[in-house]
């Protein structure tokens, strides 16, 4: 897998990679061509410029072709792979200046011997030299590409980490939810057949739409609106008059801004499962938008007895929205009004 990994970088990175070998022979042919024009002569300028041009560009290619050869059969992390890619382009480095010489010689009308003992040392001296520049530049590339596909993987499997974790959480609100519609399922047939057949259809319409949000990170304020209302029709089946929901949103906010699915009904069950309230002293559930912000608030009437808790209420809720937005829920409690803030998504500010 390493091996076939590496392979494919380096075949992505090949065109690259020999751009930046033409580029880096140009600059480094430009700073031959202006040290040369002032200091030596007008006949030699063009060919020896055109040596050191042609000298470069040749290196950078060869380096290329031998990464691309062995990374076939070498992990580039290898010693392997750095020794013979050593072995290979430092010779033909200097094998390319001495066999360029002779034509750029001809062409500068070289009038001394073209070969001495001091012109191979400084050829050899000159492919070693471009060649270390060569491939030092081709590192750099080819690290930060590296590093590049390694964040990436690293951002996919923090994403699908957080989608896993999502998944899990709201998973958790549907038994929780289920153990509660149950129950009240079976009271009301004891009590009221018709109302308990009213409350099925309810029911049944409210899990199908849950279990298609299960699988959706975001939803419209509308979608959960709408999903808030359809919970909200079971729960006037059981409680009547005695639960009173308010919500004042614009009609061209409803579509505008997002929040995580199922955000909204774990907040009123939340709210019916700590407080008594009765047909003459209701429970008054109020959701409005404040700013960025929806505030969903009701009056406080605390049931003496301490209610068992499990994790799919607000502890649920923030997790997510963590997972989401990195946002926090506020919640506030003033002794008479309990209130939750959360923050409404426009859909790029999530961390989808």
């Amino acid at each position: 897998m390493i091996i076939k990994f590496v392979a494919m970088v380096l075949k992505l990175n090949v065109k690259r990679l020999n751009r930046l070998s033409w580029l880096l022979a140009a600059i480094i042919g430009l700073i031959f061509y202006v040290i040369y024009f002032n200091n030596g002569p007008r006949t030699s300028l063009y060919p020896y410029t055109l040596l050191s041009f042609l000298a470069i560009a040749l290196i950078g290619h060869v380096d290329v072709s031998v990464m691309v050869f062995l990374g076939r059969s070498f992990s580039i992390k290898s010693r392997l792979f750095t020794l013979y890619r050593v072995l290979v382009t430092y010779p033909v480095s200097i094998l390319v200046y001495l066999l360029l010489w002779p034509l750029c010689a001809y062409l500068a009308h070289y009038q001394k011997e073209i070969w001495s003992i001091n012109l191979f040392f400084a050829f050899v001296a000159s492919g070693i030299l471009m060649n270390s520049m060569v491939l030092i530049m081709h590192d750099s590339v080819f690290l930060y590409e590296h590093r590049l596909q390694a964040d990436l993987e690293v951002e996919k499997l923090r994403a699908s980490n957080a989608e896993a974790k999502n998944l899990l959480l709201k998973q958790q609100i549907q038994p929780h939810f289920l153990f509660n519609a149950l129950n009240t399922l079976k009271a009301l047939y004891h009590k009221d057949p018709l109302s308990a057949d009213d409350y099925i259809v309810h029911m049944a319409s409210f899990l199908r739409t849950a279990i298609t949000k299960q699988y959706t990170n975001l939803s419209t304020l509308n979608q959960e609106l709408e999903f808030l209302n359809g919970y909200l029709e079971m729960q006037r089946i059981r409680f009547g008059q005695a639960l009173k929901c308010t919500i004042e949103i614009d009609e061209q906010d409803k579509d505008h801004f997002f929040l995580p699915s199922l955000s909204l009904q774990p907040l009123l069950e939340n709210a019916l499962k700590h407080n008594n309230f009765t047909t003459s002293s209701p429970l008054i559930v109020h959701i409005k938008k404040a700013g960025d912000w929806l505030v969903i608030s009701n009056n406080l009437q605390k049931k003496c007895l301490n209610v068992s808790s499990t994790n799919s209420g607000l502890a649920n809720l923030a997790e997510r929205y963590q997972l989401y937005s990195g946002d926090e829920i506020l919640i506030k409690n003033d002794g008479g009004v309990f209130s939750v803030s959360i923050k409404l998504l426009k859909n790029e500010d999530s961390h989808n």
